[in-house]
C-alpha cells in the first residue's frame, strides 16, 4: 500500500474491446482485496446486455462490477458523470480498506479521472431541443457553421455530421457563455494517491480482429437482434442517442429498420468494432505512464498482483 498517501491503490485495467479485461479482472478479485469498477460507456445502460457483451448476471452475482446498469437507454451519461460517480466509488471501497480495480475501454472516462475533469455544465433538456430544432430545419451543417464562429477550434475536431458532439459543444457555449475549448482546459479534481495503470493488448491486430468477428457471431446467436427489437418498439429511443449509437446497436437498429440486409448488418457490426478497437489502441500507444501487457500471456495475472504487492 502507498506509503505516501496511507491508502490502497488504484489499479487501472485498460485495453480494447474483446482483449480480455473483464476475465483478468475477474482473476485479480480472486487474488486481490479489490472490488470492480466498470470503466464502459455502453455498460452504464440498462437492458442491453448481450451487444454490450456485459458480464452474465451469474459472473456479476459472484464479481460485482460498480457502475453497470445505472442509466436507462434514453438518458445520457457523460465523462462528468462517470467522474463523478467514479471518484465517490474508489473513496468508498478506500475507506474499506480494499483496492480499486477499474476496468474498461472508455479512454476518456480514463482521461477525465487520471488528468481531472473540465466544469462543464450538465445537459439541458431545453436547450438541446432548441438546437435539435435549428438543425432539423436548416441542417447540421449550418449548426456546425454556428459553432466555428463561436469555437473554431471545436468545429475544426467536430465533424458537420456528428449531431452528439456538435449539440454538446453548441449547449455549453449556450449554457455559460464560454465555449468548449475554454472550459475543456481547467481542470477539476481528479484520482489522487498511486494509480497503476495497464494495458492488456494484442502482439498480433488480426489475432483481435477473430476475437471481434467470432465475439459479434456470438451475440447474434445470444439474442442480439431480440434484445435490439425489444429497445427499438420503445418510443423514446432513436437512432442519435448516445446508447443507440453504441457499437453493434447501431447496425442492429439499421437492419430492423430496414436499411439493410441481416449479413450486411453483421459485417458493419464487426467493421465499427474493429474500428473502435483500432481508436481505443491509438489512444493507448500515447498514454502515459502504462505497463503492457500481452493478452495471450499466461503471467499477466501474477504480474499485476506483483506489482501491488511490491509497492
Amino acid at each position: 500500500m502507498s506509503e505516501t498517501k496511507n491508502q490502497p491503490p488504484v489499479i487501472c485495467l485498460m485495453g480494447p474491446t474483446a482483449s480480455g479485461k473483464t476475465a483478468l479482472a475477474m482473476a485479480l478479485h480472486d487474488n486481490l482485496p479489490c472490488d470492480i469498477i466498470s470503466v464502459d460507456s455502453a455498460l452504464v445502460y440498462r437492458d442491453m446486455d448481450i451487444g454490450t457483451a456485459k458480464p452474465t448476471q451469474d459472473e456479476l452475482d459472484k464479481y460485482p462490477h460498480r457502475l453497470i446498469n445505472i442509466r436507462d437507454a434514453a438518458q445520457t451519461y457523460s465523462a462528468a458523470d462517470f467522474c463523478h460517480d467514479a471518484l465517490q466509488e474508489i473513496a468508498e471501497i478506500r475507506a474499506k480498506n480494499r483496492i480499486p480495480l477499474l476496468v474498461g475501454g472508455t479512454m476518456m472516462y480514463y482521461k477525465s479521472l487520471i488528468d481531472g475533469i473540465s466544469p462543464l455544465p450538465e445537459a439541458n433538456a431545453e436547450v438541446r431541443k432548441e438546437i435539435e430544432a435549428v438543425a432539423s430545419e436548416k441542417g447540421w451543417s449550418y449548426v456546425h457553421e454556428m459553432l466555428a464562429k463561436v469555437d473554431p477550434v471545436s468545429a475544426q475536431r467536430i465533424h458537420q455530421n456528428d449531431p452528439q458532439r456538435l449539440t454538446r459543444a453548441m449547449e455549453v457555449y449556450r449554457l455559460t457563455g464560454n465555449t468548449l475549448t475554454q472550459l475543456t482546459q481547467i481542470k477539476g479534481a481528479s484520482v489522487e494517491g498511486d494509480v497503476l495503470q495497464f494495458a492488456i493488448t494484442p502482439k498480433e491486430r488480426s489475432t483481435l480482429h477473430g476475437r471481434i468477428e467470432l465475439r459479434f457471431n456470438q451475440m447474434i446467436e445470444q439474442g442480439f437482434e431480440h434484445e435490439v427489437k425489444a429497445l427499438k418498439e420503445r418510443d423514446d429511443l432513436h437512432e442519435d442517442l448516445p446508447s443507440i449509437r453504441c457499437v453493434g446497436y447501431r447496425q442492429m437498429w439499421q437492419y430492423l429498420h430496414g436499411e439493410c440486409s441481416h449479413d450486411e448488418m453483421v459485417f458493419r457490426g464487426i467493421c465499427a468494432t474493429r474500428q473502435l478497437a483500432k481508436r481505443q489502441l491509438t489512444w493507448l500507444r500515447s498514454w502515459p505512464n502504462l505497463t503492457w501487457l500481452d493478452m495471450e500471456d499466461e503471467t499477466n495475472l501474477q504480474q499485476v498482483v506483483s506489482t501491488v504487492s511490491n509497492l
